[in-house]
C-alpha cells in the first residue's frame, strides 16, 4: 500500500473499516490484532499516515511509543503477561505487511510456544473480545 487512500489501517482509524480499540487519543490508537501470536496481541498505530519508521512524524514516533509503553503496562497488569516484546518491522525483507507505522505489542507467558517471527492466523474471536475487554478501561 502506497499512501493513505488505500490504507489499511487509515481506514481503521477513519472508521471505515471495524476495529476492536483498546485505547485511543488524539496521536494514536491501540487495537487488537486479529491474528494474534499471543493472547492481548495488539497494535499501537499513529492516526497520521506514514508507511514506516523511516518516514513517520518525530512526534507522531514519540506518541507511538508512550502508548505502546501504556499497553505495555496494562497487558502485564489485566493479563498477567510474564514479559512483553515491543516490534516494529520496516520493510517487506522485515516483515512488515501493512504499511502504515505500527508497532506490535505482544504479551509473553512463561510455557508459550510463540516464535518470532510467527505465522499470522486467525484469533479466536472470543478470546480476543475477552482480551479486549480487559485492557479497556
Amino acid at each position: 500500500m502506497s499512501d493513505a487512500s488505500d490504507c489499511l489501517f487509515c481506514r481503521i482509524a477513519a472508521g471505515d473499516i471495524p476495529s476492536t480499540r483498546v485505547y485511543e487519543d488524539e496521536r494514536t490508537i491501540a487495537f487488537m490484532d486479529i491474528n494474534p501470536g499471543s493472547r492481548g496481541h495488539l497494535l499501537v498505530i499513529p492516526r497520521a499516515h506514514s508507511a514506516d519508521v523511516l518516514e513517520i512524524d518525530p512526534e507522531d514516533l514519540a506518541a507511538v511509543a508512550l502508548t505502546a509503553q501504556t499497553m505495555a503496562q496494562r497487558v502485564k497488569d489485566k493479563l498477567a503477561a510474564d514479559g512483553i516484546n515491543l516490534i516494529n518491522s520496516c520493510g517487506p525483507l522485515a516483515w512488515q505487511t501493512v504499511f502504515h507505522f505500527h508497532m506490535h505489542v505482544i504479551p509473553r507467558y512463561e510455557g508459550d510456544t510463540l516464535r518470532l517471527p510467527w505465522q499470522p492466523t486467525p484469533g479466536d474471536r472470543d478470546d480476543v473480545a475477552a482480551a479486549a475487554r480487559a485492557l479497556t478501561p
